[in-house]
């Protein structure tokens, strides 16, 4: 059965999936930037959500004390920051400005290219909803923004970790989606053998859905500044299972496991384990099996390596204490391993045009 999506298309849709692909690349860029706002404590400095005059930065000495003025009346500014000067106050308002700056960018070049493929005649029927329902999740990903934020201006001197986590989750998932749709284009055509999908589709989707965790309690760990304790690896503070986890959960109940700062630290702990563990058991099947394209096998190992990449900087990180650049390496590794898992379990399924004509004159 042919892809509704794939199915009579225009010849020449390559800008499209360029346009798709560059999308995904500001989302991503936009979650670096995040990570070092959050890093350097940037996220509080301007304290209103103005969707369209807000794209005007402060312009003259009377508008950069007005900003700082509304900066010292929250929390962060009266019990933590209270030394700083109006040059301190516009290092970390460069970096919120730019944050939210990239989104209203992603914004008009979306919006910009769904108006002009679409006078083009160049996106179909069947994929136009699937580009308006992107539209929407940035819209509620750009709430999702300010209402992490509003959590605190008032009484806490940070934003609120289950927030933060909730916005940098939906982030990942809209860049997900997008991802996969552009993938839908790249690589069109589905393989009839149905043979590496079904043998392999678990492995995917299980790994998919611990990556999905792990970035949650990453988020979690950021939040919470979980990372500044229990410096050390593989134990921590000498301790396998730190015994604060099960005192904690006595006293706070489940709430404790994304609260505590122990709990979060060794929950994401474990799961960059299990992910390990799991992604070792894949490549080695994958190694042996000799009915696999070597596109799909290719996702496989690509993977791999980036686990590995990826846990050697989550030690390094934690070991010096989470410093600016290696948090932001840490988080942007983060969303290599997301993009190619969907990668992976894509290519299961699916090939290029050039691909399967390959495949097919091999056969012939």
């Amino acid at each position: 059965m042919k892809d509704p999506l794939i199915e009579n298309r225009p010849a020449n849709k390559s800008s499209l999936i360029i346009w798709l692909f560059v999308g995904c690349f500001m989302i991503f860029t936009m979650v670096v930037v995040g990570g070092i706002t959050r890093l350097t404590g940037s996220g509080l400095s301007i304290t209103e959500w103005k969707v369209v005059t807000g794209v005007i930065p402060p312009l003259s000495q009377a508008e950069w004390e007005s900003e700082f003025f509304k900066y010292q009346q929250i929390p962060q500014f009266q019990l933590i920051n209270s030394n700083f000067t109006l040059d301190d106050f516009k290092f970390i308002y460069f970096w919120e400005y730019i944050h939210r700056l990239i989104g209203r960018v992603i914004g008009l070049i979306f919006l910009y290219g769904l108006v002009t493929y679409y006078m083009r005649g160049v996106i179909s029927k069947q994929l136009m909803p699937r580009l308006l329902f992107m539209f929407l999740l940035g819209g509620i990903q750009g709430f999702l923004g300010w209402y992490m934020v509003s959590s605190g201006l008032t009484e806490n001197v940070r934003v609120s970790h289950i927030r933060l986590a909730i916005h940098l989750t939906f982030a990942f998932i809209t860049f997900g989606y997008i991802f996969w749709v552009a993938l839908t284009q790249l690589f069109p055509v589905k393989y009839t053998n149905r043979y590496a999908y079904t043998r392999y589709k678990k492995y995917g989707w299980t790994l998919l859905v611990l990556v999905i965790l792990q970035v949650i309690y990453g988020a979690f760990v950021a939040g919470t500044k979980a990372g500044m304790v229990y410096t050390t690896w593989p134990m921590m503070e000498g301790e396998w299972v730190p015994d604060s986890i099960s005192y904690m959960l006595q006293k706070d109940g489940v709430g404790s496991l994304i609260n505590n700062l122990a709990s979060v630290q060794f929950i994401h702990r474990s799961l960059a384990y299990l992910i390990t563990v799991i992604v070792i058991a894949l490549i080695v099947k994958v190694w042996k099996d000799k009915q696999l394209e070597s596109g799909q096998k290719n996702s496989a190992y690509l993977l791999g390596g980036l686990v590995v990449v990826q846990i050697i900087l989550g030690i390094y990180t934690l070991l010096n204490s989470v410093p600016v650049t290696l948090g932001v390496l840490h988080q942007a590794t983060a969303f290599f391993v997301f993009a190619t898992t969907i990668y992976f379990i894509y290519r299961l399924a699916h090939a290029s045009m050039k691909e399967k004509i390959a495949f097919v004159d091999e056969e012939d």
